[in-house]
């Protein structure tokens, strides 16, 4: 019996102690992709912006002419007071007792970090670089603080409220984008300048939050409660753009004014809100413009050595109308979209530009075109990229067509060229693709 009794102990100790082998074998971490890495997904809107700022930097004379003939008067420091109001959200809602990532407290450490390393990324560039602002006034013009400060505030509005609701986060980047605008509006920064702030913004938020959550070893004191939330699994959007504009046609070739079809660019903002996971309806409000390169009508009279140089063709686009999304796998998604609108686009004058000219800039203007505001048709397709289920990178083509009036003015040179050119209307074809890339949030 006690040999019995030894086998039977012995058989139950190896039954407790024998496990299966993945049990004792921890399974391997799927390696992660480039992509999928903290670093890189952080890093995305920050080297977005500045690659913007670097492509804009070339043409910024041009896009401030375009501001100067659509609001040359327009001064309304909004913009002053609106990059601290995501901010002063953040505070509401905690004071009203509304969970976020953080305690008040130590949402206090990771914001006052951010704003110190804005401040010293911001200060320094200034001071180093010495960029004239387009008013003249000063040469601190890049990058602009105002947008950092309104970018480091809604990041901050993000990180803590965008768990809870993805409407906080387009709230607060709404906000700031708002005030980007306004610094160019008010004509007190390039739009450069607007792109390397906003860039900075995100980015010394990001890294604030790195450092103080190091110090507390977590990445949030809700978290857990936060993870609880679950959001709209519909894919309705909001999204910055800018691209490179291909034109299909000459756009003043019916007045022989224009010698060649142009490369211009778009930059905008679009968003659709979907009532299903397929089926929505969007729209974008787009600024894009084109150079035009004006033919010399003037060649066979003797006025010397002369450029002639023209404003570039510019137009504020809307539209509305269906959008369609199909996820082709877990990462990708299709949209489609048709809109109809209005296109409104601004008068250009030409000049005459030589030494010969007595006058402080060298430069006479000899005429000027004016173009209707009309119908414009938009068709387009859309790529994204899901960086995480809040923020996508959107390759896009649209398709844009309208037809503009457009009323030509010769200035006195003699009663022959007024009588032909000064009474003509004339119907132009407006065609071109836009070729560019969506910062895409959804909500």
């Amino acid at each position: 019996m006690a040999i019995l009794s030894f086998f039977k102990s012995y058989a139950q100790d190896t039954t407790r102690q024998v496990q299966p082998l993945s049990l004792i074998i921890p399974e391997p971490h799927p390696q992660k992709t480039f992509f999928q890495k903290e670093w890189v997904k952080k890093s995305i809107a920050p080297t977005i912006l500045f690659t913007a700022a670097a492509a804009t930097w070339g043409e910024k004379e041009n896009i401030r002419e375009l501001r100067n003939r659509y609001i040359p008067n327009f001064k309304v420091p909004y913009d002053d007071y609106l990059q601290y109001t995501p901010a002063v959200a953040v505070y509401g809602l905690k004071l009203a007792g509304v969970k976020g990532r953080n305690n008040i407290g130590r949402a206090t450490l990771s914001h006052g970090a951010s704003l110190a390393i804005m401040a010293i990324l911001v200060n320094s560039i200034k001071y180093t670089t010495k960029v004239e602002r387009p008013d003249g006034s000063s040469k601190n013009s890049f990058p602009s603080g105002h947008t950092a400060m309104a970018f480091t505030n809604a990041s901050f509005l993000h990180k803590e409220y965008g768990l809870v609701s993805p409407a906080y986060s387009i709230g607060g980047y709404t906000v700031a984008t708002l005030t980007g605008v306004g610094r160019n509006f008010n004509n007190r920064h390039w739009v450069p300048d607007i792109l390397a702030g906003a860039g900075i913004g995100i980015l010394s938020t990001e890294l604030g939050y790195f450092f103080i959550d190091k110090i507390y070893k977590n990445k949030g004191d809700n978290l857990g409660i936060l993870s609880r939330i679950e959001g709209n699994e519909n894919p309705s959007f909001l999204s910055i753009k800018l691209g490179t504009a291909l034109a299909t046609t000459n756009f003043l070739s019916q007045a022989e004014l224009s010698e060649k079809k142009e490369v211009g660019f778009e930059a905008g903002l679009e968003g659709a809100y979907f009532f299903s996971k397929q089926w929505g309806i969007g729209g974008d409000f787009t600024f894009s413009s084109f150079p035009v390169k004006p033919v010399n009508i003037f060649s066979e009279q003797d006025l010397g050595s002369f450029d002639f140089v023209t404003q570039s063709l510019g137009f504020l686009n809307f539209g509305i109308g269906p959008y369609f999304s199909q996820d082709l796998s877990e990462k990708l998604q299709l949209t489609l979209k048709t809109t109809a609108g209005y296109s409104s686009a601004a008068n250009g004058k030409v000049f005459i530009k030589g030494n010969f000219i007595d006058s402080p800039t060298e430069e006479i203007e000899i005429a000027e075109y004016r173009p209707s505001n009309s119908f414009r048709f938009n068709m387009g397709t859309a790529l994204t990229y899901k960086l995480n289920p809040e923020l996508g990178l959107t390759l896009y083509a649209d398709y844009n067509q309208t037809k503009s009036k457009i009323t030509y003015h010769y200035n006195n040179f003699d009663e022959e060229t007024n009588e032909e050119y000064n009474s003509e209307q004339i119907r132009e074809n407006i065609r071109y693709f836009t070729i560019g890339l969506r910062l895409t949030a959804y909500f």
